[in-house]
C-alpha cells in the first residue's frame, strides 16, 4: 500500500493534470484461436509477434488479443492509427473490463505527418464533492482525438466494442488471469458476478461466452450520440443517480464539463532518434522523466541492474514507499500504413476500479484518484520515437513503474542502434499482467508488433487485401 502521509512531491505527481500545480491534499480530495490466446494448443507466457508487409500494412498490438485484432481489422478497412486506438478502446471495455473502461481515464501520444507528437491528456478526476468514484474522461478523450485525426467514421470505432458486448465474446487469457486475481471484486458486484460467474459461482473458464448487455445499450448510446451519449442523457442521469444513492460524488455538471487537455508532448533527443513522452504538467509525465534521467544518467546505454535501481530512485524522489499490486491499466498502440503512430494508456485506478457498476449501464466506474491506487495515472507512459518524421517505434508501459521502465528500456535500446525486431528483443515488466509494456518497432521495411513477453496480449496485422 501506498503510505497514508504522502510527500509534498507525490502530492504534485498526482495533482500534475487534474490541478494543473502542486495544491494542498485538501484541494487534491475535493478536485481531483492460439494467436487470439484462447484454445488448448494457445502460448502459455507470450504470444507471436506480428510483423506488417514493407510498411505497406498497419500494426496494432494491446494486451488483450481481441482487441489488437479490432484495431487491425480497421486499419484493414482504411482506418488509420488513431481510428484504430479508439477502437481498441471501445473493444477493451468490453473485453478486458479489469483494466479498461468507459469509467476510466488516460493518455494518448499521436504523431503527425510534420513529425510533431501531440498529446492528449483525459485522467480521471476526483468530484468536488469527494466520494469514492471518479468523473471519467476517456470517452471524451478517445472522441476530441477521433475528431481531429481520425479517418473512419465514429460509429465504425465504437461498434465493435459494442457488438462484444452485446452478443458476447470469448473470455481470452488475458482476461482471465486478470478475473483471477480480482475475483473477490467480482463476487461483490452483481453485474460482473452475472457475467463472470458460472451457476455454481465460479469463474468462467477461458474460451466460455460472457457477455455485458447494459454495456452494450451504452455503448450504442456513445455509438450514436458521441461522447454526449455518456456524458449527457440518459446514461450519464444513470451514473449520477447510482453515485448518490451509494454516497459518491459525481455530479450531472462536473459530468457535462468534463475537458481534454492537448498539446505537443514533451521530446528528447536520444541517438538518432527524437522520443516523446507525456509533458511535466502530468504525473505521469513528471515520473517518466525522472525514470528515463536515472535509466540513462549518460547517453542511450542502460547500465547492468539499471532498471531496478532507477525505479527506485524515481519512486523514492517521489516519497513513495510501495505501491499496490494491481493499478487496474492497460496499453495499446497502433502505427498505419501511412506511417501515422498512436499509443495510449488507460486506467480505472484499480482492478475494476472502484469495483461497483453503475446500476442500468453496466458501466464500472474508476474509482477516485484520491484513493491509494490514484497513483496509477502516474504510470501510464505512452511512448513514441521518430527517426525525421517517420515513426520508430510506438508503444507503452502502463500499470506500475516497472512497466515505465520496461517501455524506456525499449527506447533507449533503439535509440543505441539495437534493433527491436523480434520477441526477445523486449524486455518484459517481470510483472504481468498487471503492469505491461507493448511495442511496435519500425525499419525502413517492416514495423513489427511486441507483446509483453510475460502476459498474454498479442500483436496484429492489416490484411492486405491487394489495394
Amino acid at each position: 500500500m501506498v503510505r497514508k502521509s504522502l510527500s509534498r512531491r507525490l502530492i504534485c505527481l498526482l495533482a500534475a493534470t487534474a490541478l494543473g500545480g502542486c495544491q494542498t491534499m485538501q484541494s487534491l480530495g475535493d478536485h481531483t484461436a492460439a494467436t487470439l490466446g484462447f484454445g488448448d494448443d494457445a502460448p502459455k507466457t507470450y504470444t507471436a509477434s506480428q510483423e506488417s508487409e514493407a510498411r505497406r500494412l498497419g500494426v496494432a498490438v494491446a494486451d488483450e488479443p481481441l482487441a489488437a485484432r479490432a484495431g487491425a481489422s480497421v486499419l484493414t478497412s482504411g482506418g488509420n492509427a488513431v481510428d484504430a486506438v479508439a477502437t481498441m478502446f471501445f473493444t477493451l471495455t468490453a473485453s478486458y473490463p479489469a483494466a479498461a473502461g468507459l469509467g476510466a481515464g488516460g493518455i494518448c501520444l499521436v504523431s503527425e505527418a510534420n513529425g510533431q507528437v501531440t498529446e492528449f491528456d483525459f485522467l480521471t478526476k476526483a468530484p468536488m464533492r469527494a466520494g469514492a468514484y471518479a468523473l471519467p474522461g476517456a470517452v471524451k478523450g478517445f472522441s476530441v482525438m477521433h475528431r481531429l485525426y481520425g479517418a473512419m467514421p465514429w460509429q465504425r470505432v465504437v461498434a465493435p466494442g459494442e457488438a462484444y458486448a452485446s452478443t458476447g465474446f470469448p473470455i481470452s487469457q488475458a482476461l482471465a488471469a486478470r478475473l483471477a486475481s480480482a475475483q473477490n471484486i467480482v463476487r461483490l458486484d452483481a453485474t460482473l458476478a452475472a457475467e463472470f460467474l458460472d451457476q455454481s459461482g465460479n469463474l468462467l473458464a477461458v474460451g466460455a461466452e460472457a457477455k455485458n448487455v447494459q454495456l452494450g445499450l451504452s455503448l450504442s448510446q456513445i455509438r450514436l450520440n458521441n461522447a454526449d451519449g455518456f456524458y449527457l442523457g440518459a446514461v450519464a442521469n444513470q451514473i449520477v443517480a447510482y453515485s448518490d444513492a451509494q454516497g459518491g460524488g459525481i455530479s450531472a455538471q462536473e459530468l457535462a464539463a468534463t475537458t481534454v487537455l492537448q498539446g505537443p508532448a514533451r521530446s528528447r533527443n536520444l541517438g538518432d532518434l527524437a522520443v516523446w513522452l507525456p509533458g511535466a504538467r502530468t504525473g505521469a509525465g513528471a515520473f517518466s522523466a525522472s525514470v528515463l534521467s536515472n535509466l540513462s544518467p549518460r547517453g542511450v546505454r542502460v547500465p547492468a541492474g539499471g532498471t531496478a535501481a532507477a525505479i527506485q530512485q524515481s519512486l523514492a524522489a517521489f516519497g513513495v514507499a510501495s505501491v499496490p499490486g494491481d493499478f487496474g491499466s492497460t496499453g495499446f498502440a497502433a502505427v498505419d500504413a501511412n506511417g501515422q503512430a498512436a499509443a495510449c494508456a488507460v486506467t480505472l485506478n484499480g482492478p475494476f476500479g472502484s469495483g461497483r457498476t453503475a446500476t442500468g449501464t453496466g458501466v464500472v466506474l474508476g474509482a477516485t484518484p484520491s484513493s491509494t491506487t490514484g497513483l496509477a495515472s502516474a504510470f501510464l507512459t505512452p511512448v513514441i520515437a521518430t527517426s525525421g518524421r517517420t515513426p520508430a517505434l510506438a508503444g507503452v508501459g502502463a500499470g506500475g513503474p516497472n512497466g515505465t521502465a520496461a517501455a524506456l528500456y525499449a527506447a533507449l535500446e533503439m535509440a543505441s542502434g539495437r534493433p527491436l525486431g523480434k520477441r526477445g528483443d523486449l524486455r518484459g515488466t517481470g510483472r504481468a499482467p498487471y503492469d505491461t509494456v507493448n511495442m511496435i518497432s519500425c525499419n525502413e521495411q517492416v514495423c513489427v508488433a511486441l507483446a509483453d513477453p510475460g502476459a498474454h496480449g498479442s500483436g496484429a496485422v492489416a490484411e492486405d487485401r491487394g489495394q
